[in-house]
């Protein structure tokens, strides 16, 4: 580890959902390339016993370590090489021992000087063949939170002269207060924003801060409160600072919640959530589709399971009367990061049998959690429930399609490859769309 030698310094070791995309278990890694360059383990406390003291304050930049086997004794060799240009700042090498989860600092090298330190400083370091790989999205750190980010991003952009519209259904950054990361985030998107609608949603990572009237009192904004995010991206909302809004796209109508304020009946949201679901004219939009950031329906990650309730807590018991009342198709969630689908289901009871091939009056809503767009991902449960047709723990997206009135291809494809890895169809006849009894119905549909 190369070090300058005079003051202490210790050691440190170093929802996404676009459009128009028996119970089994998947499990993946679709982690980009590059995510994990350089980072053996991450280690979050000082250790102090690996010190080095160094002037000016220096975190060393490059190790090298051996792994243990069962045929290493008590001496080995390594090698590491890499390129100073121009350095300024005097140099030394430390050994550890005891690894990266013990590490104690053995002994330190003589100090390295260079001949001219008074020159005009110019780049100051030249890394190596080996080490020359660098985070390919321009950003000047690395950050492990979102691994899967960019092939979520790189498929997408593979795919779009192919996508009408884009959901990304809360949790849109990650900032959280950094500003910054909201410039760095609106220009790594720009190919798909430029292109196409990106809708979004208002997750606890844009709105939760105390008392600002948020639903949670959580700090996952970082203060934040909705601002940025209302500012960033356009939507058709009545109130920017409840960011609940509905909009018509093709044969689609979406409702569009704000699972980070009250949903509750007898609520402003819960009123306007009825009225979009009411008001849609199915002749024109037959396919209904209902969107919130949390989970206000059903999912089987751990965290839900551990509750009991297989759900955000209060979620569907006051929605699921609507979403029935009202025969909306599909219902998507992120917040949880894995993927997962249900039959159609209402009150925890799957109204059909068919898994992939839908036909006819469903008589329930299916229910999508996308919550794998890129960040860390969740586990599930080890309990399977019978509504759980479909889970993956694994980075992808969904696609939707409507062919026509009556026609509807629903796809999940992961990250990584862009293929698809769960899909199914809807057929239905226009009584079954209308929700009309057979001599009341039209004959046929505006445009088909």
């Amino acid at each position: 580890m190369a070090a300058s030698s005079s003051k202490l310094v210790r050691l440190l070791a170093c929802f996404l959902l676009i459009l128009l995309a028996a119970a089994s278990t998947a499990a993946g890694h679709g982690v980009q390339p590059l995510s994990r360059i350089a980072i053996h383990r991450a280690r979050v406390a000082l250790e102090a016993s690996a010190a080095v003291w160094a002037s000016p304050e220096l975190l060393g930049s490059k190790y090298q370590f051996a792994n243990y086997s069962s045929d290493y004794g008590k001496s080995g060799k390594g090698a590491l090489k890499f390129l100073l240009i121009n350095q300024r700042q005097d140099f030394s090498f430390a050994l550890f021992t005891g690894g990266l989860s013990n590490p104690t600092l053995v002994a330190v090298s003589n100090k390295i000087a260079f001949a001219n330190p008074k020159a005009p400083v110019y780049p100051r370091l030249a890394q190596g063949k080996s080490w020359n790989e660098a985070e390919r999205d321009g950003s000047n750190e690395y950050s492990n939170y979102q691994p899967g980010s960019l092939n979520t991003t790189d498929t997408l952009i593979k795919d779009l002269d192919n996508i009408d519209i884009v959901f990304h259904i809360g949790d849109i950054s990650y900032a959280n207060g950094y500003i910054s990361q909201w410039d760095q985030f609106t220009q790594q998107v720009e190919e798909i924003t430029s292109r196409v609608p990106y809708m979004i949603a208002s997750g606890n990572h844009e709105r939760d801060w105390p008392n600002t009237g948020s639903f949670y009192n959580g700090t996952d904004s970082g203060g934040e409160c909705g601002v940025l995010a209302e500012t960033m991206y356009y939507t058709p909302t009545e109130n920017r600072a409840n960011y609940w809004y509905s909009t018509d796209y093709g044969m689609f109508r979406f409702c569009v919640a704000d699972s980070e304020h009250d949903w509750r009946e007898g609520t402003e949201q819960y009123k306007f959530i009825e009225n979009c679901l009411a008001t849609v004219d199915r002749k024109k939009q037959p396919w209904l589709i209902f969107m919130a950031h949390r989970v206000l329906g059903y999912s089987s990650d751990f965290f839900y399971a551990q509750s009991g309730l297989f759900q955000e807590p209060m979620g569907r018991e006051s929605l699921q009367k609507l979403w029935q009342k009202y025969r909306v198709d599909l219902a998507f969630y992120g917040h949880v990061h894995n993927y997962e689908r249900t039959c159609p289901v209402y009150e925890k009871q799957c109204v059909s049998s068919e898994k992939s091939h839908y036909t006819g009056t469903m008589n329930g809503t299916i229910h999508l959690v996308v919550g794998g767009g890129g960040s860390h991902l969740s586990n599930f449960s080890v309990e399977v429930p019978e509504w759980s047709v479909y889970r993956e723990m694994d980075y992808g997206f969904v696609k939707l399609t409507a062919f026509n009135y009556s026609s509807l291809l629903y796809e999940y494809k992961r990250s990584s490859d862009g293929k698809v890895y769960d899909s199914f169809t809807v057929h239905r006849e226009y009584r079954d769309v209308l929700a009309c009894v057979k001599d009341s119905c039209p004959p046929i549909t505006p445009g088909a």
